[in-house]
């Protein structure tokens, strides 16, 4: 029989937050697939676990995967833990996670620790709806590619950013996206955990006045839909109504879909347009 991937929170500061399934499943299995076995090693021993522990990070994570599916494939049990918080987010775990599956090996995930949404639930921004970046590209076209996106986006938008890098972030969300309101986490979790809200430049002038350290999580406020319909509508401002509805034409549209797509654009009613196209006859046929 195969044996079954086991991705297992820890904590992401506080070693109590690490659950009672995870620590029996650390103890139980034949293996343990760590990003950082230094720093890994450090949880098993407070916890007295002995399992034997193997490392699997971004540099190795194709060799050292098609090592660890063979284990799996062979009935091995292998537990694999990041740093901090859920294997699989914004870290190489997905990898492994996607050659499992490639070869129906069973994963299942134990709950636990999330930088992410431990930050969310405590911003005060809307969670229903969010988008999760992780950290922003090093590369600088990338990373201005992904911010022009960001500025689109109108759900709660999750970051996470290094201290050094942070004022440099903010930065430059101030510059792509103008005043928004956003929630600096630091330290989650840990006894110096605090956060931070405001607008963009409120909290940039914080940390310009206060030096950044610890690890940060950024929750930020998407853009409001009444902003994004006002842009949309911008574009077709110098057109008239009869040359926006003939560019629908042109495209193929038919006439009347044409007056309908017109008026989602200009955010009018459809009786709008086709008066404006009829002359203000008030006798359309829809």
């Amino acid at each position: 029989m195969q044996g079954t991937l086991y991705l297992c929170a820890t904590p992401i500061g506080n070693l109590e937050d690490i659950t009672f399934r995870v620590l029996k499943t650390l103890k139980e299995a034949d293996l343990i697939a760590a990003e950082d076995t230094r720093n890994s090693i450090k949880l098993l021993n407070h916890f007295e676990i002995r399992t034997p522990m193997t490392s699997y990070h971004e540099y190795n994570k194709i060799e050292k995967g098609r090592e660890l599916i063979g284990k799996l494939r062979a009935g091995s049990n292998i537990a694999l833990i990041t740093d901090a918080g859920t294997p699989g987010i914004s870290d190489p775990g997905e990898e492994l996670v996607r050659m499992a599956r490639e070869e129906g090996i069973t994963v299942t995930s134990l709950p636990g620790a999330c930088a992410c949404i431990t930050a969310l639930t405590i911003s005060g921004l809307p969670t229903r709806r969010f988008a999760f970046e992780a950290f922003l590209p090093p590369d600088k076209r990338e990373c201005r590619k992904v911010l022009d996106e960001i500025s689109k986006e109108t759900r709660t938008i999750i970051l996470y950013e290094a201290p050094h890098r942070l004022k440099k972030t903010l930065a430059l969300l101030l510059d792509t996206l103008g005043e928004r309101h956003i929630t600096v986490c630091r330290e989650l979790t840990k006894k110096h955990e605090d956060s931070i809200s405001g607008t963009i430049g409120e909290v940039l002038a914080h940390f310009e006045a206060n030096e950044p350290k610890g690890e940060f999580v950024l929750v930020l406020a998407g853009k409001p839909y009444e902003e994004l319909e006002q842009e949309a509508r911008k574009q077709w401002d110098g057109i008239s109504i009869e040359e926006h509805v003939e560019k629908y034409i042109a495209e193929g549209m038919s006439k009347k879909d044409a007056m309908k797509a017109a008026a989602v654009d200009r955010g009018l009613s459809k009786r709008e347009v086709y008066q404006a196209m009829l002359g203000g006859k008030d006798a359309i046929d829809d």
